[in-house]
């Protein structure tokens, strides 16, 4: 891998994200009363994009917002100026790691059929997202905040419309415990924005295609599992290399899983409420190969998991799939709303490398080729027996390559170290079909009894 690529800088990344650090500072204080100093970070945007075809929207936008007179279409037009930006900030960064890691990337494909949706309801969200902007973050109250619960109530209901409702809920939930916005310390100022402006997009009508129509028939090699947990929801996502039965170019893919968690369900627990759903959990966990026949997938590499497309198939050692496979295998490209830099995540294999960890903080940084690597530990799930001292006396690892403000990090999926001569691999989802861990069978049976009485309960509300 060119790490010397990677610490290189990005032509014009700096001078987009100024743009939507400056408006997002505006949005902080509203869009109501804008005052003067504020609006700057209007203009800023639409110079921005004074030379894309949004030019005119947004800078016919920017004069209204900053006047204090914006109605939703052209705080829509905004929205769209920072997704734009953001989404050109991706691409070269998506652009810089396939060339370090030289890496081949699939054209987007056309845009697909938009998914029926109900417009009444969109406009109610939009009208919602619109009233946040005009507030504020430092003026949010639960008034301005719990106008979403209608909304959210009626959209969940409707397939098309969960993916809106889930952020819309998880957005509303974040500013109501961070309400009143005048009293907060420290606003999480790009998080929110980039919510609002994801969710202002959704409500435009054919923003969400139509599902997947496309299938796979081959063999699929996982690489390893990223695992996402927060109080009431977790996510498994497994990274992995699909190698067509007809011999095609190999290709990189995904598969996810979503459950809602309760917050008595911690550590390895989290494995028994997503395993149900995905037999490929328990695959990956166990060093197994998957046979796929007529497995939906997305355009952008996302399979649509159903399990009686799949079955287990032979024993295939993820380090080899890394070392043979992932080097061949082509990228897909990117879902046009996807384009954000946070969610950036590159399938990488490094060996030969030096490590160093920070004696006071504990970080991690991995040394090639005389070039660093930051890598955060901060991500490896507790539900699993990757440690970062295992990373840090690793001798190779298959991880993600992500992006932040400072630059390129690493997130460890697997490692290898030796120990007594011998290479050993540890996955951050080794537990995912189960394990004889002491602390991992303690937390798989406390999650046991936490679900098993939950549901006792909720079988009694449902009696009454």
């Amino acid at each position: 891998m060119r790490m010397d690529l990677l610490n290189g800088p990005v032509d014009g990344l700096d001078e987009a994200l100024a743009a939507v650090d400056a408006f997002d500072r505006t949005l902080t204080k509203g869009l109501l009363r804008p005052h003067p100093a504020d609006a700057e970070g209007l203009f800023a945007l639409a110079d921005a994009v004074a030379a894309s075809p949004l030019a005119a929207r947004v800078a016919e936008a920017a004069d209204k917002a900053a006047a204090g007179v914006a109605g939703e279409d052209h705080l829509l037009a905004l929205a769209a100026a920072r997704t734009a930006l953001l989404g050109a900030a991706h691409d070269a960064l998506a652009a810089r790691a396939d060339e370090a890691t030289d890496r081949t990337r699939a054209d987007a494909p056309a845009p697909a059929a938009p998914a029926e949706q109900a417009p009444n309801l969109l406009a109610a969200a939009r009208s919602w997202l619109c009233d946040l902007a005009r507030t504020g973050w430092q003026g949010l109250d639960h008034d301005v905040v719990s106008g979403s619960s209608q909304v959210v109530s009626a959209m969940l209901p409707e397939p098309a419309l969960r993916r809106l409702a889930a952020l819309l809920d998880g957005f509303a939930a974040e500013l109501a415990a961070s309400c009143p916005g005048a009293t907060l310390e420290r606003i999480p100022v790009r998080r929110w924005a980039d919510l609002w402006a994801r969710g202002m997009l959704l409500t435009v009508p054919g923003a969400v295609p139509a599902p997947a129509a496309d299938t796979l028939t081959g063999r699929l090699l996982s690489l390893g599992t990223d695992l996402q947990e927060h109080a009431t929801a977790a996510q498994a996502q497994v990274h992995a290399v699909f190698e067509p039965a007809d011999g095609g170019t190999p290709r990189l893919v995904r598969a996810s899983v979503s459950v809602p968690k309760p917050d008595t369900v911690l550590g390895a627990g989290v494995w028994q409420l997503l395993r149900p759903h995905m037999s490929l959990l328990a695959a990956a966990g166990e060093g197994r190969s998957m046979d796929l026949t007529g497995m939906p997938v997305t355009a952008e590499g996302d399979l649509i998991w159903q399990d009686e497309h799949a079955r287990p198939g032979e024993p295939v050692d993820p380090f080899t799939t890394a070392r043979v496979a992932l080097p061949t295998a082509e990228a897909p490209a990117t879902a046009p709303l996807d384009r954000h830099p946070v969610l950036l995540a590159h399938p990488v294999f490094l060996e030969g490398y030096g490590t160093e960890q920070d004696a006071g903080t504990g970080t991690v940084t991995f040394t090639l080729a005389g070039q660093r690597l930051p890598v955060d530990t901060d991500r490896l799930p507790v539900a699993g027996p990757l440690t970062p001292q295992a990373v840090a006396g690793s001798t190779a690892c298959i991880g993600l390559l992500r992006w932040d403000g400072d630059g390129f990090f690493l997130q460890p999926l697997a490692v290898e170290r030796t120990v007594r001569k011998k290479a050993v691999a540890l996955h951050a989802g080794a537990w995912a079909g189960g394990t004889t861990d002491k602390t991992g069978v303690k937390a798989e049976k406390a999650a046991s009894d936490a679900v098993a009485v939950l549901r006792e309960r909720a079988g009694r509300l449902l009696r009454k």
